[in-house]
């Protein structure tokens, strides 16, 4: 019997329209809690790899979930989402084929 496919989301998040871009990343309002919300989602396991991507106008996080729906709705929950500071620019279903750890 074949194994089950490994299926995680590649999520591409992007600055919001009350990004202050004379500010870095932690120097936004709220870093504190923005911070402690997206920890606990990796200590969870629910993200698996995440960081800003080149210049840090988009994230790409690597997320351990049943569906699109279930990651919008656990990222409405960020406090940057409700503030506007980062937004959901895309979500790509993502089946590994490859991983050299095995």
């Amino acid at each position: 019997m074949p194994e089950q496919p490994v299926i995680y989301y590649a999520v591409t998040r992007e600055r919001g329209k009350r990004w202050d871009a004379r500010r870095s990343m932690r120097e936004q309002e709220q870093w504190d809690a923005h911070a402690r919300f997206m920890d606990a989602l990796a200590e969870e396991g629910f993200i698996v790899l995440g960081g800003p991507l080149d210049n840090g106008s988009y994230t790409l996080l690597i997320i351990n979930a049943e569906s699109r729906q279930a990651i919008e709705a656990r990222f409405a929950g960020d406090p940057w989402t409700a503030m506007e500071l980062l937004r959901i620019a895309k979500i790509e279903r993502w089946e590994i084929l490859l991983d050299a750890r095995q």
